[in-house]
């Protein structure tokens, strides 16, 4: 399968190749103890089952839909603990920046610098975090096509860091739901390995009580349905506890079900990607790009 080059995040994680890769972790860092736990669980699953794994947990989530919403610990506390469950766990770790003036702290911690999806456009953020040569993932805005994310990707190219990779988490409101497009993917592989946010993509914008509503149970239907499409790897928001998770409780997937999951998914990744003919640029006769 013709993609982009694949994405160095340490000496033993990469995007992007011949290897299904997964970003896990709570959506917001509720506490320290709570980070290091989930964290340990990550790596356990993602030994047992040979599979590179990044942690992923959020200093602050500074777009929550209520001011009454939690929001983490905030960048200073937030990166030392972080620095731990690298330091202690082993794994690469990702956090979402959300001004310019965080990027350089943050590169500092953290192996993978992730630009939210509702500011995948800001210029000056997209130059700070590839500024820092950190990987830099870019969330595809709900607002923008695929193939505007080429400019997003540029953006960082001209800090001279080709470190990129973008991630699908649906493509519009609609009636109250996000819509998954499978073509997003294979379009913005042309430009940068591609990362399939399974979880953020079953939510329900503004449909709970003082923030987004979703269906957990449908997690693993679009991240087999995205593998199939060409995703690199997976983006999995996960919790001991989801009912009890300070942010995004209805989507986040439960920690013990999530080794069955992957299970399943790097299954169905060696089929497609090991089988010949399955999947090319080359969909139905029409090169991607050229109508």
């Amino acid at each position: 399968m013709v993609g982009a080059r694949p994405v160095p995040i340490d000496g033993e994680v990469a995007i992007g190749g011949d290897s299904l890769a997964v970003i896990a972790g709570p959506c917001v860092i509720e506490s320290r103890d709570h980070t290091l736990r989930l964290a340990d669980r990550v790596w356990q699953i993602s030994r047992r089952l040979g599979l590179p794994a990044v942690f992923k947990a959020s200093f602050d989530k500074a777009n929550r839909q209520s001011t009454d919403s939690f929001r983490g610990p905030g960048l200073q506390e937030g990166l030392a603990i972080l620095a731990e469950v690298r330091r202690e766990i082993g794994l690469p770790v990702l956090s979402d920046i959300h001004e310019p003036g965080q990027a350089e702290a943050a590169g500092e911690v953290l192996d993978v610098v992730q630009i939210p999806a509702f500011l995948c456009r800001q210029t000056d953020l997209l130059v700070a975090a590839g500024r820092t040569g950190r990987c830099v993932n870019i969330k595809k805005g709900q607002f923008v096509s695929p193939e505007q994310m080429a400019d997003a990707v540029e953006k960082v190219h001209r800090t001279g860091n080709s470190r990129v990779v973008l991630t699908e988490r649906g493509t519009f409101f609609g009636y109250g739901r996000l819509v998954n497009d499978m073509t997003a993917i294979a379009v913005m592989r042309r430009f940068a390995p591609v990362v399939f946010d399974a979880t953020h993509s079953c939510q329900c914008p503004g449909m709970g009580r003082g923030g987004s509503g979703g269906r957990r149970e449908f997690a693993p239907l679009l991240a087999r349905a995205a593998i199939a499409a060409g995703a690199d790897a997976l983006f999995i928001e996960t919790h001991n506890d989801p009912p009890r998770a300070q942010s995004d409780a209805a989507t986040v997937w439960p920690v013990d079900q999530l080794e069955a999951l992957l299970t399943d998914a790097m299954r169905l990744f060696e089929a497609v990607r090991t089988r010949p003919g399955t999947l090319s640029d080359d969909t139905c006769g029409v090169r991607l790009g050229q109508e």
